[in-house]
């Protein structure tokens, strides 16, 4: 194999659930030596399903495997001086120190940046909180459907053109997700810095923020028009809009004139588009609502995937609404090897999501499964650490590891 692009770069991993270990999952699909520290009961995401057969179990957890392939995994309880005194060791010899806990937390865990780069100086800490370290929030907790109502997701997710609708949250972790996503990159952003000068530092990422800095146009409607976004979808270029089809559902977008002329051939130039009302794209607009249902008695006869192919050969670009199961058998992402098959000791080999990059002279690799709990204990604790089989059995009988 070829050098791996983060190859040689070592990351401690104090995280769980989803924000942080996809932080380091990014690294270590790209090559980094990823130490995932576990508290002794595991990580919380062991207990989140997907579970083969709908049974749980800690070592089969679908969300757990995927976000930890490539790492090295141990246990140790950073809440006693011990086990924080172990860390300091480990940071000692890494690169990267990313974690999810919150402020409070952190205190308790020896979590400070400032006594741990005296440990390394060049040490890069990232810590991915729901509100950030400072600011009224800082010691919230929070989840998923929090962060995201406080970054303003919920307010503009929910059914086009019903804005007398409650919010509605996205399905899973999803703001976990952008939040690691970023801390990625962040962290990323800190170690080229440090090749000027040698010098790590502290990376802080606020979920909210990350929410609110990603959401297009609906901040800065504010400031430069006074509107605020609601969930009326594309409603002044209509129709751009989801209709149901006899299989599922797909995306109608006829924002230019030529799109829509071209979907009226389609539909065989029925009288009713030719009425007045219907001249143009804002005569379409405000006349929406004794539009669609002709849209509807036409789309409704249709699967999905003949009207999607018979709009792609007149270049109007519709879209399928793709579940999941559609994305698994998506040809296309079978054609390029997004999907790979990984064997794991306790749940066996499943196919897992792949990466959305290419790089052509360092490839992205699903090396190992994840870990089990503790698995590396003995290989980090006395091969990295040089501890004796006796220091880590005492260790272990004083529940520190």
């Amino acid at each position: 194999m070829p050098p791996r692009a983060l190859e040689g770069l070592r990351v401690i991993e104090c995280g769980r659930m989803v924000a942080a270990p996809y932080t380091a999952k990014l690294m270590a699909d790209l090559g980094a030596d990823v130490i995932k520290v576990e508290e002794p009961a595991g990580d919380p995401a062991r207990a989140r399903g997907p579970f083969p057969g709908g049974e749980p179990h800690p070592e089969k957890s679908g969300l757990f495997l995927y976000l930890n392939c490539n790492k090295r995994g141990i246990t140790l309880d950073l809440t006693r001086p011990e086990g924080q005194e172990l860390l300091r060791r480990l940071v000692a010899q890494a690169d990267v120190l990313v974690h999810n806990y919150l402020p409070w937390e952190m205190e308790e865990r020896g979590l400070d940046y400032a006594s741990l780069s005296q440990t390394n100086p060049r040490l890069v800490m990232t810590s991915i909180t729901p509100f950030g370290l400072d600011g009224p929030y800082r010691r919230y907790k929070a989840q998923d459907i929090n962060v995201m109502a406080a970054g303003g997701w919920a307010w503009i997710n929910g059914w086009p053109g019903h804005p007398e609708e409650p919010p509605l949250k996205a399905y899973g972790q999803q703001t976990e997700y952008q939040a690691g996503a970023v801390g990625a990159v962040a962290t990323m952003g800190a170690l080229l810095a440090r090749l000027k000068d040698g010098q790590g530092q502290h990376v802080e990422v606020n979920a909210q923020a990350v929410v609110a800095s990603f959401l297009e146009m609906t901040y800065a409607g504010w400031p430069y028009m006074r509107v605020v976004a609601v969930r009326w979808g594309q409603r002044p270029i209509h129709p751009v809009d989801f209709f149901r089809c006899k299989d599922g559902w797909i995306f109608v977008l006829c924002v230019e004139e030529h799109q829509w002329k071209a979907f009226v051939e389609l539909m065989g130039n029925p009288e009713w588009a030719q009425w007045e009302v219907f001249k143009d794209r804002i005569s379409r607009a405000q006349n929406y609502d004794a539009l669609r249902p002709f849209l509807e008695d036409w789309i409704k006869d249709w699967t999905v995937d003949e009207l999607y192919r018979a709009a792609s050969e007149r270049r109007i670009p519709f879209a399928p609404a793709s579940t999941m199961g559609d994305l698994l058998r998506s040809d296309h992402l079978r054609a390029r090897g997004f999907f790979v098959t990984i064997d794991h000791p306790a749940a066996g080999a499943y196919e897992y999501p792949g990466a959305p990059y290419k790089l052509s002279l360092t490839p992205w690799e699903l090396r190992s499964p994840a870990p089990t709990l503790g698995q590396h204990n003995q290989e980090v604790y006395g091969g990295l650490l040089g501890l004796s089989q006796g220091e880590m059995e005492a260790l272990k009988a004083a529940r520190v590891i």
